[in-house]
């Protein structure tokens, strides 16, 4: 791997040889209007001042006229090349020679500004192509053996030394661990793992040495998935871009037009008409009209925004999705996983006087053992080891309800009353009341108790909501879980509005009668079962850390450390972005409107048509450039 000052040494070395042309031609400009001013000889006259601007002009006026022609040769003959070179050569024509290499100096340096402020939007996202390791160390028979990433297999155990990074994403088999999870958050703060926690590609163990059990393949892990999503982000134009570029084509043939009837026409009504004097207004005009402000700053603008998003721990996978999120009305989301920690804990566990609890228990745990739900985390937690002399037959996951088995030819049923309901078991009402998550158990046909669970409401929730709100944004949250649960969490966050006890197609449909409502909507969740309202969303936002691939690759944004407080942060950069933008479009075209009029009238010269091409693009660019500088709420 390269030093990373050898790697600042080099890349401020190239940033001097990219701006060489400019500066040896801005010399041998200098060098020659101070003859022009200076020196009353006659050798500078004539074919040798020609010559002498020329070899200024050749060092930033080739490249600009080579690629003229490429893109003529590819079909776009009214390029920005096209103006410039036309211009400039015009400018040689009238003689004035020192505007002419004036304007492809200042073009140039510009033309340069941006290839700076493109690779530094760029090193943002780009920081995340460099996160994953190639090597892992890994356990084969009976040692520690460091072979490539891509070839370690599901199930092997993975050993990481301090300092190192993961490379796949799996479980933590070490009792703890403290990992720096920069790579997928944007922040070096410290993250504590416990034994069995998930641990992810891209983190990097600060402690003691650990061993993990691999989940996924390389390809497969979150970071890879993450990187695949980043590196084709960057061709969903906004609709703005879309717009800019076409106008570009149309706009430029017109001004070429123009440029010709500014030189024709006057011949018709003006007596003491002088073609060079026209020419020259002409020339100034095609300088003025070049549209390097629009076609250079808005595409900046917009990738600036998804870098300073990726720096944040935010993935936006295009531009246009910046202009949805600044323009959102309604926040619709997720509860567990979402606003809360999606780790719940048994709070208390009650059956019925005649039933053996420890037996049920067992069941419920072997059960249970067939879901990767969080509530089934949570009870074997509780309960402790499986046991596998218990042989369960035809489990079925009922999704939005809970689990179905049959132990000894009797029915097991765990889950939510939805479930009892369906299955025409008698239960307590007053049950319905309990605040926590109310797991009912039924057993050969009757209701024999429940266990009851709780998740924590995330640190930053409350700040997440108070700043949506802020933002003038109604949130409304949608839940499988629990009604009594749900409104218990929309209270202490303060959502506007909450449903509980939602199915998959409930949520989709009280989705589509908000998104009637509120026109701009945005849905964010982490599980798979959110995945059909996150494509249904204007933007679909995912908790990417642990959230489930289908959501991850359904979404429009990504969160990768799953904290509720990008989403204002998210919104908050969409909606800078298109601020910026607009500002660019506004500044160029007033500008240009102001000194085309006056350079058609010839009341501007090339140094004006200068300021407000060239001009106008730096101040532009250095525009788009402070997206990029937005710092995080925290």
């Amino acid at each position: 791997m390269q030093h990373p000052q050898h790697h600042s040494h080099s890349e401020s070395k190239g940033t001097f040889y990219l701006f060489v042309p400019a500066i040896i031609s801005l010399i041998l400009l200098l060098l020659g209007i101070s003859l022009d001013h200076y020196v009353t000889q006659s050798w500078f006259e004539g074919t040798t001042r020609f010559i002498g601007y020329l070899i200024a002009y050749l060092p930033v006026g080739l490249p600009v006229l080579k690629e003229a022609v490429v893109s003529i040769s590819r079909g776009n003959f009214f390029s920005e090349f096209f103006l410039m070179g036309i211009a400039t050569l015009g400018a040689f024509a009238i003689n004035e020679y020192p505007e002419g290499v004036a304007v492809m100096l200042f073009y140039t340096v510009g033309e340069n500004f941006q290839s700076m402020a493109v690779k530094r939007a760029k090193a943002n996202i780009k920081a995340l192509l460099d996160q994953r390791p190639d090597h892992a160390t890994v356990y084969e028979n009976k040692e520690w053996k460091t072979i490539k990433a891509v070839d370690v297999k599901v199930g092997d155990q993975v050993q990481l030394k301090p300092g190192e990074k993961l490379a796949l994403d799996g479980i933590l088999l070490s009792d703890s661990a403290t990992f720096n999870t920069a790579a997928l958050t944007g922040e070096s703060k410290p993250d504590g793992k416990k034994k069995g926690d998930v641990v992810l590609a891209g983190m990097i163990n600060q402690n003691t040495v650990i061993q993990m059990e691999v989940t996924s393949v390389y390809e497969d892990s979150k970071l890879s998935k993450i990187l695949q999503l980043t590196q084709q982000a960057s061709s969903q134009k906004a609709p703005t871009e879309l717009f800019i570029s076409k106008f570009a084509k149309t706009y430029t043939p017109i001004v070429v037009f123009l440029a010709v009837c500014i030189i024709s026409i006057p011949v018709f009504f003006v007596d003491d008409y002088v073609f060079r004097d026209w020419l020259y207004r002409a020339l100034v005009f095609l300088v003025i009209s070049c549209p390097c402000a629009l076609v250079i700053s808005i595409p900046l603008g917009y990738f600036g925004g998804i870098g300073a998003a990726s720096k944040n721990g935010i993935l936006i996978k295009g531009g246009n999705f910046l202009d949805v999120l600044a323009s959102l009305k309604h926040v619709v989301m997720d509860k567990t996983g979402t606003m809360t920690e999606g780790v719940f804990d048994v709070q208390d566990v009650q059956f019925n006087d005649d039933i053996d609890s420890d037996q049920i228990l067992t069941y419920v745990n072997v059960l249970e053992s067939h879901s990767t739900h969080p509530v089934a985390t949570a009870i074997h937690k509780y309960v402790g080891e499986i046991d596998k002399g218990i042989h369960i037959e035809q489990v079925e996951e009922i999704a939005g309800q809970g689990l179905r088995g049959i132990i000894d030819k009797k029915v097991l049923l765990v889950g939510n009353f939805k479930l009892l309901d369906s299955a025409q078991i008698a239960y307590d009402n007053d049950l319905q009341k309990v605040v926590h998550t109310v797991i009912a158990i039924a057993f050969d046909g009757a209701y024999v108790g429940y266990i009851t669970i709780a998740d924590k409401i995330k640190y930053d929730a409350k700040e997440t909501i108070d700043r949506l709100h802020a933002m003038q944004l109604r949130v409304t949250m949608l839940s499988g879980d629990k009604s009594s649960v749900v409104m218990h969490v929309a209270r202490e966050l303060g959502i506007d509005q909450a449903h509980g006890d939602l199915l998959p197609d409930d949520k989709v449909n009280i989705f589509k009668e908000i998104q009637q409502d509120s026109h701009v909507t945005a849905f964010v969740g982490d599980g798979i079962n959110d995945a059909p309202v996150v494509a249904l969303s204007d933007v679909g936002i995912a908790m990417g850390g642990l959230g489930s691939d289908a959501t991850i690759e359904t979404a429009d944004v990504v969160i990768q450390d799953d904290r509720p407080i990008k989403i204002p942060l998210a919104i908050h950069i969409g909606k800078k972005t298109k601020q910026i933008v607009w500002q660019n479009i506004s500044f160029a075209f007033g500008v240009k409107i102001i000194v085309l009029v006056l350079g058609a009238g010839g009341l501007a010269t090339m140094w004006e048509a200068v300021f407000a091409d060239v001009g106008v693009a730096l101040l532009a660019i250095f525009n788009a450039i402070r997206i990029q500088h937005l710092s995080p709420f925290r």
